[in-house]
């Protein structure tokens, strides 16, 4: 049930370009052929984006909204079990993560939290009448909240599902028309949803376009565009800076959901048996996840107990294939991601820090698909490279530090700030060490505030905005101050 077509003003169609092969990252096996996009197509989408918004009332017909965001939902509920096979095959995610932020969970209320705001949200404000002094007049004043207008929404290959979900949802919802542009290694969710889009719903021609390219400057273009009023973009830093000096030009709204290096800080009156168990987070979906907990701070007057749970945890995880139910850790994405964590393992080795468990090469076990073990470091400084920069794979860094003012200064010490946890006995303590954590999206005593109700983003070089909540909600809108005089 794959489409290999893309949704453009309301046609599936194939790609000017010809075609790229989607691959399967656990045995390196063709998934299939998908749409490759030209530049052409790119604009013809945006284009059409823009007469949708335009020349419809999509923007302003919001009981028509929420019914096209719940058809959607049922539409994606009746193809669930399809999706998630298609998510294992071409993320290479994990069997068990779909049950959980891969698919299930976002699928509960990416579309139906959005839907329900639309009644909800204060689109006008009423501040009253007063006389301005600069006219003298007895002057009403309003806020409006309108939509910004054509986003583009350009996607990552780690939780594609879960990050385009959440994107469509609320742009959608604020009445804006959408160019989604998926990641190249896992086109098949996102053209599924062009399909499902096009045959089960009444959203009209050109509010919801889906564009594939295997090439990356392709989707620049959204980037480059006029037309485009706003970018929603998930995925490296590196490449949301780019975006953020390309879309000066034309002064682009952004929302920016980028890299992080996120800390779990134990303390030392923390349950380690349970608090270590936080370690296991960087081997889930093989640590492919932006807010991944890979530094473990713990205190030097424990350190050696920390060590030894952790130790227990990484040598009893293997990579495996995701279709098992009881894997945790799968394949990486590519061949080229691949190559860059066992770079960055090799680059922890030669910079002195302590390989416990793993290895520099992949494992052998495997003939086909990209792997890598699970990996712990001790012994690291929060200086070296491996503590500093992203990694992005099964690799956990454990630091020790002196005491909570030491443990904040490491945790902060990063030019990320996507992410955190806190591990105490003491709820208050670990909350006074929670409000001095530069980093967005905190966890205590091993919870985690994920939903689509709950703002989701980072500080410093993580980006810019909210993911989800009111606050991103808000942020695919535009205000409009109105006065005129009182009646």
């Amino acid at each position: 049930m794959t489409e290999s077509r893309m949704l453009i003003d309301g046609k599936l169609v194939d790609g000017e370009a010809g075609t790229f092969t989607n691959i399967n990252p656990a045995n390196e096996q063709v998934l299939g052929e998908v749409s490759d996009a030209s530049k052409a197509d790119v604009h013809r989408a945006v284009d059409a984006a823009r007469r949708a918004f335009d020349e419809t009332d999509w923007s302003t017909n919001h009981g028509f909204r929420k019914q096209c965001l719940e058809q959607l939902h049922y539409a994606i509920e009746g193809e669930i079990e399809e999706l998630r096979e298609e998510l294992i095959a071409e993320v290479g995610a994990p069997r068990a993560v779909t049950h959980g932020p891969q698919l299930d969970a976002p699928l509960v209320d990416g579309l139906k939290y959005p839907a329900r705001l639309i009644e909800t949200f204060p689109w006008e404000t009423d501040l009253g009448d007063t006389v301005v002094s600069v006219t003298g007049v007895n002057t009403t004043r309003k806020v409006w909240r309108e939509p910004v207008g054509v986003v583009g929404a350009i996607t990552p290959w780690n939780f594609p599902f879960e990050v385009t979900i959440n994107k469509l949802g609320q742009a959608l919802a604020t009445g804006n028309t959408v160019v989604l542009k998926p990641a190249p290694d896992t086109p098949f969710n996102a053209t599924r949803l062009g399909r499902l889009i096009a045959d089960n719903t009444d959203i009209p021609a050109g509010v919801v376009n889906v564009v594939t390219a295997s090439d990356h400057l392709v989707g620049e273009e959204l980037t480059l565009s006029p037309k485009v009023d706003m970018i929603s973009f998930t995925g490296s830093t590196a490449v949301g800076k780019r975006i953020m000096e390309k879309g000066a030009a034309t002064m682009k709204r952004l929302f920016l959901e980028l890299g992080g290096k996120s800390a779990t800080i134990v303390l030392d009156d923390a349950d380690f048996n349970t608090a270590c168990l936080i370690g296991i987070g960087p081997l889930m979906h093989a640590g492919q996840g932006c807010a991944a907990p890979t530094r473990m701070l713990l205190p030097r007057s424990r350190y050696d107990e920390g060590v030894a749970i952790l130790t227990t945890i990484y040598e009893n995880v293997s990579a495996g294939d995701p279709q098992d139910p009881g894997t945790i850790c799968g394949p990486v994405i590519s061949a080229k991601q691949q190559a860059r964590i066992l770079g960055y393992i090799r680059k922890g080795v030669d910079e002195g820090a302590t390989m416990l468990v793993g290895s520099t090469e992949p494992p052998k076990r495997f003939d086909k698909g990209f792997w890598v073990n699970p990996t712990l470091f001790t012994d690291v400084d929060n200086a070296m490279t491996i503590a500093q920069e992203e990694i992005f794979g099964p690799v956990l860094v454990v630091i020790p530090y002196e005491d909570d003012d030491d443990a904040v200064r490491i945790a902060n010490d990063s030019p990320y700030g996507l992410a955190g946890n806190v591990m105490s006995g003491s709820l208050e303590r670990s909350l006074a060490v929670a409000r001095r954590l530069r980093a967005g999206f905190i966890g205590l005593n091993g919870t985690a505030g994920y939903g689509a109700d709950t703002p989701f983003g980072g500080y410093k070089e993580s980006g810019v905005g909210r993911q989800n909540g009111v606050a991103g909600f808000e942020q695919y809108t535009e205000i409009k101050s109105v006065a005129y005089p009182a009646g």
